[in-house]
């Protein structure tokens, strides 16, 4: 690996193309896209052309793959009963290819693309097909050639890179779909992480994002009940914050103020001097991914705890402060193994995030106080102030995994007859209702609900149960309906007081919960005994049967 202000020696590649070979890219988004890319970048062709040439080519793979998709669910899908068992069974069959065929288009136009499957794959609404298929974007992203990227550097810093930098690492330590990370030295020893967004980004995202939004019109043409125009507008505000460095760099400021008194939490020092829209400078933290298992054992550090010290982290962030990170997947959030207790959380990438409205943050507060004690009649309420009205009924079944009205301790999942029960529910309900669902929510919502999906999904792979995220939501959620304590203002026993108040309602809201629990658990071994003693009489029955027969 080399280090400083070098370029990576050129090697000499010949690539032919013909025009049949760009049009077949164009139009199969299996297609590898070196071929027609390595044509365009040829000095024949202003950058101009080359970029317009560019995104005639990935809008026609969007067009084909998106309209081939359609087809295959009208016809494979047409004539079948909604409710039989073969009309499940061809639309999980469908949801596969198409999660595929979307995977590879993702995968071929890069950029934004891999962004909104990354976006869509965190929702927990969308099928599991598409979940599992696309998840694997996360991992997908090719690193940009430096030449381009010192083109960046050079631009926004306005400076030759020998005067800011000691040595600048020209292989990046991580990529993503809009920007890549490379480590410097400063010239005062300073170690950095400097974040520099892809060129030509911003006119790409306007072509992309217009198309995205053209093909979800056309699909709702096609499949009324299908409407995705909340989910192309959720995702294009998301992606216009996070193309602008400098309002991350602002996020980030923000989050290590909320977090300036927890030492779990690190967030990397902004050198605002080397910061612009496109070129984000940081202080170079180490650490692992959260979900490196291995590597949090090797370091006897318990999976456990750092499952429950993230959840608590974002339970802080939603309950509390109202101010959320919104992409909290794996490679955003490290775990160092320096730290008060043996780690520490380093939270990155700050681009998308949500500011929650103070009544929304109150309400989702009072929700999930009522998820946990299943108040039916509290839910149905804040279904109403959400706006969602009959479908508040679900909020237990997507947050916590219990119906409304199940009678299962918290964490524990279904009884066999509630399974049995929602699946003949759920089967009566059609797309329109999923669609009337997701436009109904406020936009704070979807945020949460896809920071909450990601989360779950790192709790499973650090091996925490459900019951670490929920019992953690319950505490924050108490925490954030308590009033909040000015230290300018207020005497110091009224915020102890406070907190005093707050812990006791969380001691009360536990007892409950494991009372709860205890009486499930007896009526379980109540029915193990009826049946044991059951059997035990029918046995007895049995032998004076066969004695006064003989």
């Amino acid at each position: 690996m080399r280090t400083g202000i070098f370029k990576f020696p050129a090697k000499a590649k010949t690539r032919t193309a013909t025009a049949t070979g760009i049009s077949l890219a164009a139009f199969n988004p299996n297609s590898p896209s070196l071929s027609y890319d390595s044509f365009l970048r040829s000095s024949i062709f202003p950058e101009k052309i080359q970029t317009a040439f560019h995104g005639v080519i990935r809008s026609s793979r969007a067009i084909y793959t998106i309209a081939y998709t359609v087809v295959d669910y009208k016809y494979s899908l047409h004539g079948l009963p909604v409710d039989s068992h073969e009309y499940l069974q061809k639309l999980s069959e469908v949801h596969s290819r198409s999660a595929k065929r979307i995977r590879n288009l993702c995968e071929a136009n890069k950029g934004f693309y891999v962004k909104a499957g990354q976006f869509v794959a965190a929702l927990p609404q969308v099928p599991k097909e598409y979940s599992s298929t696309l998840s694997s974007l996360q991992d997908q992203t090719a690193p940009c050639d430096f030449k381009a990227i010192k083109k960046v550097l050079i631009s926004n810093l306005g400076q030759d890179l020998s005067g800011i930098f000691l040595s600048l690492d020209e292989r990046p330590i991580a990529a993503a779909s809009i920007a890549q990370v490379h480590r410097g030295t400063l010239k005062d020893q300073q170690e950095v992480a400097i974040k520099v967004q892809y060129p030509g980004l911003e006119n790409q995202m306007k072509l992309d994002t217009s198309i995205m939004s053209f093909l979800s019109k056309c699909t709702e043409w096609f499949f009324p009940e299908y409407r995705f125009e909340w989910l192309v507008s959720e995702f294009v505000e998301a992606i216009s914050f996070e193309l602008d460095f400098i309002q991350e760099a602002r996020n980030s400021e923000r989050t290590a103020k909320n977090f300036k008194s927890n030492d779990m939490v690190r967030v990397p020092h902004i050198f605002w001097e080397l910061t612009t829209r496109q070129v984000l400078t940081m202080e170079f933290c180490r650490g692992r991914k959260v979900d490196a298992v291995e590597f949090l054992k090797e370091m006897g550090i318990n999976p456990i705890k750092v499952a429950k010290a993230l959840v608590e982290v974002y339970a802080e962030m939603i309950f509390i402060h109202g101010f959320v990170h919104g992409d909290p997947h794996p490679g955003n959030i490290l775990v160092s193994p320096e730290g008060r207790y043996g780690f520490s959380l380093v939270l990155l990438d700050h681009g998308i995030y949500k500011q929650l409205d103070e009544g929304f943050r109150l309400d989702y507060c009072e929700l999930w106080k009522a998820l946990i004690l299943l108040d039916s009649k509290k839910i149905q309420q804040l279904g109403e102030c959400f706006g969602v009205g009959k479908y508040a009924r679900y909020f237990p079944l997507i947050f916590t995994g219990r119906t409304i009205d199940s009678k299962s301790p918290l964490g524990r999942g279904m009884s066999s007859d509630e399974k049995r029960n929602l699946k003949q529910e759920l089967g009566s309900l059609q797309m329109e209702d999923i669609s009337s669902f997701m436009e109904s929510l406020p936009p704070e919502f979807l945020v949460i609900l896809r920071t909450d999906g990601l989360l779950r999904s790192i709790l499973r792979k650090l091996g925490a149960s459900q019951r670490v995220r929920l019992l953690a939501y319950a505490k924050y959620a108490l925490y954030g309906l308590s009033p909040r304590s000015n230290p300018q203002s207020d005497f110091p026993i009224k915020a102890v007081l406070s907190r005093l108040k707050t812990n006791i309602s969380y001691l009360h809201l536990r007892l409950v919960l494991e009372v709860l629990e205890l009486l499930s658990w007896m009526g379980k071994i109540r029915r193990l005994l009826y049946t044991l003693t059951e059997r035990f009489v029918g046995g007895i029955r049995s032998i004076l049967t066969l004695s006064l027969s003989n």
